[in-house]
Formats: C-alpha cells, structure tokens, sequence
C-alpha cells in the first residue's frame, strides 16, 4: 500500500479521492486552508467524514505559502495528487491575484516537496477552460491552450509549465488532468447543478446566465476520482482530459431536474457571461487508451445520487449560500 499527499483533501474533488484511496488501504496526508471561496459549511462537512476515517491525516495550511513545503518534510510520499486550487472563471475575473497565489505560487511549492523529499509522481487538476473560446469538439489534449479566456484558466496554463519544467529538470513523473465540469454530493455550490437542485427544491428563482443553449459535458466525481487515481502509473509528462460523455444545455438540465424532483423551475433569464465557454465536450480517447478509463455514471444517475444526498442533508444544506 503506498502514502499519498492530497491537497486541496476538503474540497470536492480531494475529498472524494481521498476517500477512494483509503478505501482501497492506502494512507493520505490532506492539506488545505479551509478558505472561504464558497460556504466553508461544505468543506467542514467533507472533512468531517475523512477525519472519520482510519489512515488519513491532515495540515490545515495555506499551499501557497513557502512554508508549507516543511510540513511534509518527514512523510515518505508515493506520490502528490495536488487538486488544491482557486476555481471559478467568473470569480478570477474580480480578484486575479489571489488565483495566481494559490494555483502558480501554490503548485510551485507543491513541486519542491516532490522535489526536495524525493518524491517522484505529482499529478496536477487543471481545466477545460484552458482550451479557449473556440475548440473543435468533442475537445482532444491537442487542441490550443494558449488562449485563455480569464485569468482563472491562465493561472491553470501557468501551473502546467511549471510542472513541466520540474519534469524536465528533475525527472518527476507528471500527469495533468483536465477536468470537464464536475457535480455530484457534496458538490461546490458555487456550480450550476448544484445551485439548481438547491433551487427548485427550495422553490427559490433560477438564474441563468444568457439563453441557457450553452451546454456542458457534466462528469459525475466518483468517475473524476477514478480517473485521477489511475493517473498515479508512471507516464512520464502527459495531459489527459477526463470528462463526462454525455453533453447537456442548461435548459435540458433544469428540465431533467425538474422531473427527477418533481418540481417546477422559475426561471430567470440574465445577460451572458463574458468569462463563460459556450460549449465543452471532451475528447476522452486519450484516457482510454493510456488508463483504462471512461466515465461509468450517467447524468441522470448523477443528479439523482445529488438530490438524494440533498434531502439526506437538507437539514444544514438548504442555509448553504450560493454565490
């Protein structure tokens, strides 16, 4: 059984990882700062269930500072999983320099662990926003990432090059994965799937940004988690997208809430949103062939599983605020 290092371990997708690779008998060392990006009520919650758990252990810690690299200065890591980050297009556009703090100056620091204490696999979460305003579709690793549309995506862009460079200067074996658009329980609630179950089962508008024909290819967490977990096998430098198969418009997905709620949406139309993409779709053959992977849980499934876990947690979950 090998140690990890997960960052980011109280966010969505850390803690969800974290859980995975304990279940399967392996010990994780978690850091994050439990920030307020979004209701901390969540990331209390997820870390509450790891804590719970037996082999984890954790550092509530800023990454991007230079001092958290002394913290995992005696742990004889297998690998670093570093999904820490500052996310939201939206956001990066009003505050771009806290972004570049964690996400450049934080995975910069991340790298020094690996490379001061040995450790030889670093696997970095980045985006599908860093593919630009006008990929081809289904989206393939090739495609232009050189012209990113908010800084959120830039400083993703950044903290690929440096990983990069460290692969390069000192032989640490890197995989990134490009998320597509993730949800699920326990899900961010600064996102679109979780802020309209929330929604229409409270009875509270729904607010769409634009016409609501943008579309998304959603990808449920525990497929994201495995996905990420498979990228652990040396590889060398690769990028590999990991994204779901199954692509949506907003207004199909207030609709498919709707009936597995059986609720009514009110929706409330708004200006477009200059930072948003129109359309992702990701190209997933890569991760077939290189990890053995494809996502297994369809939306619907997905959805249920969320509204599910919603009414399971509606007694804390419905004070949650949504930004």
């Amino acid at each position: 059984m090998a140690h990890y290092l997960v960052t980011g371990a109280a966010g969505f997708i850390g803690a969800r990882t974290s859980e995975m690779l304990l279940g399967q008998g392996h010990t994780v060392v978690g850091i994050d700062n439990m920030n307020d990006a979004y209701d901390p009520r969540m990331k209390d919650y997820r870390l509450g269930r790891l804590q719970a758990l037996n082999g984890f252990t954790f550092h509530k810690a800023d990454i991007s500072e230079k001092s958290s690299i002394d913290l995992f200065r005696n742990e004889k890591l297998d690998g670093v999983i570093h999904l820490a980050a500052r996310a939201g297009v939206r956001f990066s556009v009003e505050n771009p320099w806290v972004f570049l703090e964690s996400n450049v100056m934080g995975t910069l620091n991340m790298l020094e662990v690996c490379r001061q204490f040995g450790c030889k696999k670093f696997i970095i979460a980045s985006t599908s926003s860093i593919y630009g305003e006008n990929p081809t579709y289904p989206t393939p690793e090739t495609a232009s990432s050189s012209e990113p549309m908010q800084p959120y995506a830039a400083s993703k862009k950044g903290a690929e090059a440096l990983a990069h460079s460290y692969h390069h200067l000192y032989d640490i074996d890197v995989t990134v994965v490009r998320y597509f658009t993730v949800y699920g329980p326990a899900g961010r609630p600064d996102l679109a799937i979780f802020r309209f179950v929330k929604w229409i089962i409270e009875g509270e508008p729904i607010r769409i940004n634009g016409d609501g024909k943008q579309s998304r290819g959603f990808t449920y967490v525990d497929d994201i988690a495995r996905g990420t977990i498979a990228a652990l096998k040396p590889l060398g430098y690769e990028i590999i997208n990991l994204g779901g198969h199954e692509v949506i418009t907003i207004n199909e997905l207030v609709e498919l809430i709707e009936e597995l709620t059986g609720k009514k949406a009110n929706v409330q139309y708004g200006p477009p949103n200059l930072a948003d993409m129109f359309m992702n779709q990701a190209d997933v053959t890569k991760a077939r062939e290189m990890l053995g992977w494809n996502p297994q849980v369809n939306l619907r499934q997905g959805i249920k599983n969320l509204i599910d876990w919603y009414y399971a947690e509606r007694g804390w979950a419905h004070e949650v605020q949504l930004l």
